[in-house]
């Protein structure tokens, strides 16, 4: 059977380590300032920051804890509010009444459990209400320097239309590219994807022309930019 450039099975699967070391080089030259958009000073603020993100742009969780961490900046602040007053801080974020009862209860946990410290294993993060594994895998990888893979919808969408994974879960995805990324490689590999698919390989319209990897991706013949009308793309 016949895949990717007229390859068969067998030798694009053979092909895909040797394609992600390359592809991640240009990555890594094309962003080599890379890094989380959140802005945190602790441990505790990255892990408050990434559960507020989901369904929420950084730019907007970066409005809402400018303020919300000049009053509560440790777990012991937020492990005394109740959820009614702290969903009234961050009602700018999606499903923050949900988020505000996550974030007091796992501030209780950590106060309780942990001496108000951030665990730095993945199951101890992901016992955590409202953590899961893309969210402690970002404290891991950013707060803690671990070589984590964190697939957000920016990993997910541009690992497979470069070929590089095929799974239908975020989680068999990041089994994928732990298959083919070497350790060394993963921490920043997190952040050029991310960076890589917010300014060129966008959702809706993704500049192909202007992507410098465009000859390792597998569906670049079929590839086309849409007419540009001033938008981003972000």
């Amino acid at each position: 059977m016949l895949d990717f450039h007229g390859k068969n099975q067998p030798q694009q699967e053979a092909d895909r380590p040797a394609r992600a070391r390359e592809i991640l080089a240009i990555l890594s030259q094309t962003y080599p300032d890379a890094g989380t958009a959140l802005r945190f000073e602790t441990p505790f603020q990255l892990l408050v920051a990434a559960m507020l993100s989901a369904q929420t742009t950084d730019r907007q969780v970066n409005k809402i804890t400018e303020r919300l961490f000049k009053r509560y900046r440790e777990p012991r602040d937020f492990a005394r509010l109740n959820p009614e007053e702290l969903a009234r801080e961050i009602k700018g974020c999606g499903l923050y009444k949900n988020k505000s009862r996550n974030i007091i209860a796992t501030s209780r946990i950590l106060v309780e459990k942990y001496n108000s410290q951030v665990p730095r294993t993945l199951g101890e993060l992901e016992l955590l209400p409202g953590v899961g594994r893309k969210t402690a895998n970002v404290v891991l990888n950013v707060a803690f320097g671990q070589p984590t893979l964190p697939v957000d919808t920016h990993v997910f969408r541009v690992s497979h239309r470069l070929g590089l994974a095929r799974s239908k879960t975020p989680e068999k995805t990041e089994e994928e590219l732990l298959a083919i990324i070497p350790e060394y490689a993963r921490r920043a590999a997190h952040h050029q994807l991310i960076a890589h698919g917010r300014t060129i390989c966008t959702a809706r319209r993704p500049r192909c022309n202007a992507c410098p990897v465009a000859h390792l991706c597998p569906g670049r013949e079929n590839k086309k930019d849409p007419p540009q009308n001033g938008g981003n793309g972000n």
